[in-house]
Parts: structure tokens; C-alpha cells; sequence
């Protein structure tokens, strides 16, 4: 059965590579949602609205004084989607394109991203529209605390849990504890945060579980055989837009996994060799010159160009909607592995779904750097530090547990869509977005139902 629609949904797809393309983040969530829902049996429409909905959604401004002593007003952005599973979880970004909309988009996927690792959180996002590069470190740490201040005891480590995201980092994270600690004296407040330095009870692992995450996402996959042409990451061809923390370190596990990185990106460009890039010459250069462009024995391209380069692993590791109806035809890789937040856009699904392209999803692929976060909370909360081998042992076995569970789960969708009688149903693409989507919702909806509608 073709289950890339006709002509009508070709259509469809013309117009959006034309630029008709709705990029709107919580349109793009709210419809995934939506095609999802239609698989999960027993759901009623008010417990279908409750899943789609935040919970609660908190709006700031406030002033911050600059170096040069005038002030500046800042907005913040705090939105917790799902408190069903656990306390609120997920980052703080800093960045001009922090708006109230994209935050609800990305705390509902961090939402699905938790049920799918079967960790107990709910999704929340937040973020300070600004531009980092044009602050002082002084600067950032002012509108730190002032924000921190003004979520007040709308985040703390049994409600909401913030961690590093966007031009945040571990230095952001130590701010916020402190700023947090002072006022709550009194109490262990080390869990209200994640991603901290290690000395103030961050946890090992942390820094790369993202990008460990997804090779050992991706080395389940390819050991079931979900990309016939490979057996092993042994020799694989690897493109990676983004060269930040995750995009690095996801470039160096793949490498020592055997893969052939041959080329990465950053803000100012790509760089490409054909024979594989030496990533420590590539770190070198980046670290003095604030950029991987101009990597002495690389050539240069454009970041919309790398996406294009034949290779058998794209990993999007930079910001969301890179691949697009008007690119999607273009991308030649076998395999596509989400480590960043939503990188491929719905109408770059149908397309690449009709050209055989596989796309393993964020909410799977990106999911170990919540999965360390978890194991640093237990940390924090028991006062405790695991070794590096328990952390990498257990981050392995919930992230093989998640990937068997989306490929079961999709073995059943395509069985489900085969024998259904709606005409609809030929149009469903089955890719392992909608197994992991389908899977995540029915596991919150689930225990939704156990815990009762109150009162």
C-alpha cells in the first residue's frame, strides 16, 4: 500500500515547498498532536484537551541595569505543559526568538519527550528574549537572578525544574541555584536545577547526554535493521549541522563509534572533507577563531548546503524547522536523527517518508539529556554521586528501552492502518514520529485516568 497520499496531498506539498508552509511551532505541535490522537482508542475529547493544553503559562517583564548604568526591560517566558508524570522539566534558553508561543510548543515536547523515556517529569520550556553575544557576562547574570526572582516559587525542585537550553549553560545554571538557595535558605536546594557544575552537585555525564543519547538511539535502530544498507555505525558517513555542546560531542561519540564525521556547521558556515574531519583540529579552531569556518584542510559551505550533502546519518543538531517543504527534496541522507527540538518540519515528513528517507524523532533521539537530568535530581535529592559506567548503564538501557518500545509500537500502527476500513487511513504516515508520538500520549494518558479526575 502507498501510504504517501495523492494527488491532492501532492498538492499540498507543492504549495507548502512554494513558502505556503504554516512554520508556527504550537500549529506545527498542536497537529502532530492531533494526527496522533486519532490512533489512541479510549480517549475522550475533554481528556484530549487537557493533554494538549499547559498548565500554566507565566509571562515577565522586568528591568535590568547594564554596565553602562542605563536599563534595559527584558521579557520572560516560563510555561509548564503537564504536571501528570512529575514535577515541570525543561530548559532556559536565552535568545531573540524566545516568544510565549514557541515555549508552549517546546515544554508540550519535552512533555512527550519524558512519558516516551519513561521519566517522571512533565515538559516545561522558558526562556529571556535577548542576544547573548551582545551582553556581558555580568550583564547575563543580572538578568539571570532578576528572572529567577520573578518565577519565584513557580519553579522549585518538587514543581518546576529548569535546566541549560539555548546559549545557556552550566555558569547560567549555578546562578540560578544560588539565586534560588538565598531565597529558601534552610532546605536542600540543590534539585531545583540541572546541568550544574559538578562542584555544586551536577552530575557526570551530563554535558555530552544528548548527544549520547542519540547514538545509542541510533545504534539500536541500525541493529534492527531499520537501515538495511548499514549494520553498524562502523564506516557510516555522518553530517551534523551544529557544533555546539550537543552537536561537538555528538560528532566525537559517533566518530569513536566508527563513523566518518564528514563535515559540521555552526552559525558562520559548514565545513566539509570528504576523507572525514578531524574534529580536534576542528575544536581547536573553533575555541581561537569563535568559529569551525576556515578549519585549515576543509573546504566551506553553507549551512542549507550541508543539510543537502549525501551521507547515511544527518543529525540536525542546531535550531528547529532546518529541513522544510522546500528543501526536504533535496536532503539526500539515509537516516535523519533529531538532536535538536523539532528540526524537521510536517511537510518535510511526508516528503521525506515518500522518499524512504527514516527520521528517528526528538522526543526519542534528543531525549538523554532529560534522562541525565533525572539521574542528577535523584542525585541531588539523596545527596549522592553515581560513577560515570552507572550513569552511561542506565542512560543505555531507558533509551534501547524507548527505542524497542517505537518500533513495537509502530509494527502495530501499520498493522492498525492496513486493516482499517477509513478512507482516511491510506493517508497516515506511519514513520516512527507517529509511533513515538502515538506511544508517549497513550502512556500520559494512561496514567492520567489511574490518578483520577479531582475532585
Amino acid at each position: 500500500m502507498n501510504e504517501q497520499s495523492t494527488a491532492g496531498a501532492q498538492e499540498e506539498l507543492r504549495a507548502q515547498a512554494a513558502g505556503a508552509e504554516n512554520l508556527d511551532p504550537r500549529e506545527i505541535s498542536s497537529r502532530r498532536f492531533r494526527e496522533a490522537t486519532a490512533h489512541v482508542s479510549g480517549l475522550k475529547r475533554g481528556l484530549i484537551d487537557f493533554l494538549n493544553s499547559p498548565k500554566r503559562t507565566i509571562e515577565v517583564c522586568f528591568p535590568v541595569q547594564m554596565d553602562d548604568n542605563s536599563v534595559r526591560t527584558f521579557q520572560g517566558y516560563r510555561v509548564l505543559h503537564s504536571r501528570v508524570l512529575g514535577p515541570g522539566k525543561g530548559g532556559i534558553r536565552y535568545h531573540p526568538t524566545v516568544t510565549r508561543e514557541s515555549m508552549a510548543a517546546l515544554a508540550e515536547l519535552m512533555t512527550w519527550k519524558c512519558a516516551l523515556a519513561d521519566v517522571p517529569f512533565g515538559g516545561a520550556k522558558g526562556g529571556v528574549v535577548c542576544d547573548t553575544k551582545s551582553l556581558s557576562e555580568a550583564e547575563l547574570r543580572r538578568v539571570t537572578r532578576r528572572f529567577i526572582t520573578e518565577l519565584g516559587d513557580d519553579i522549585g525542585p518538587h514543581t518546576d525544574i529548569p535546566a541549560p537550553d539555548l546559549y545557556t549553560n552550566q555558569q547560567t545554571m549555578a546562578w540560578i541555584y544560588d539565586t534560588y538557595d538565598v531565597l529558601h535558605p534552610g532546605r536542600n536546594n540543590r534539585a531545583v536545577v540541572t546541568g550544574k557544575p559538578l562542584a555544586l552537585g551536577g552530575s557526570l555525564g551530563r554535558e555530552d547526554a544528548t548527544g549520547r543519547g542519540c547514538l545509542y538511539v541510533a545504534e539500536r535502530f541500525i541493529a534492527r535493521g531499520v537501515i538495511p544498507e548499514l549494520s553498524s555505525l562502523d564506516g557510516a558517513r555522518v553530517v551534523i549541522q551544529g557544533f555546539g555542546e550537543v552537536g561537538a560531542a555528538a560528532a566525537q561519540l559517533f566518530q569513536m563509534a566508527g563513523a566518518h564525521i564528514l563535515a559540521v556547521s555552526d552559525s558562520q558556515g559548514a565545513i566539509v572533507d570528504d576523507s572525514g574531519l578531524d574534529l580536534g583540529t576542528a575544536l581547536e579552531h573553533k575555541v581561537v577563531h569563535e568559529t569551525v569556518v576556515g578549519t585549515p584542510g576543509t573546504r566551506t559551505i553553507t549551512n542549507e548546503d550541508l543539510l543537502e550533502l549525501e551521507c547515511d546519518i544527518l543529525i540536525p543538531a542546531a535550531l528547529g524547522g532546518q529541513i522544510h517543504g522546500g528543501n526536504a527534496e533535496r536532503i539526500s541522507a539515509r537516516l535523519i536523527v533529531e538532536a535538536a527540538n523539532s528540526p524537521v518540519t510536517p511537510a518535510a515528513d511526508r516528503i521525506l517518508h515518500a522518499k524512504g528517507i527514516q527520521v528517528l524523532p526528538d522526543i526519542l533521539a534528543s531525549a538523554g539529556g532529560v534522562t541525565v537530568s533525572f539521574f542528577e535530581w535523584v542525585q541531588n535529592a539523596a545527596n549522592e554521586r553515581w560513577e560515570l559506567d552507572e550513569i552511561h548503564r542506565q542512560l543505555s538501557r531507558r533509551l534501547h528501552d524507548a527505542s524497542d518500545t517505537v518500533l513495537e509500537r509502530r509494527e502495530r500502527l501499520r498493522a492498525e492502518v492496513a486493516s482499517s476500513t477509513d478512507d482516511a487511513a491510506p493517508e497516515t504516515i506511519t514513520d516512527w514520529r507517529m509511533a513515538a508520538l502515538i506511544a508517549a500520549i497513550e502512556r500520559l494518558a494512561r496514567v492520567s485516568l489511574q490518578r483520577g479526575i479531582w475532585p
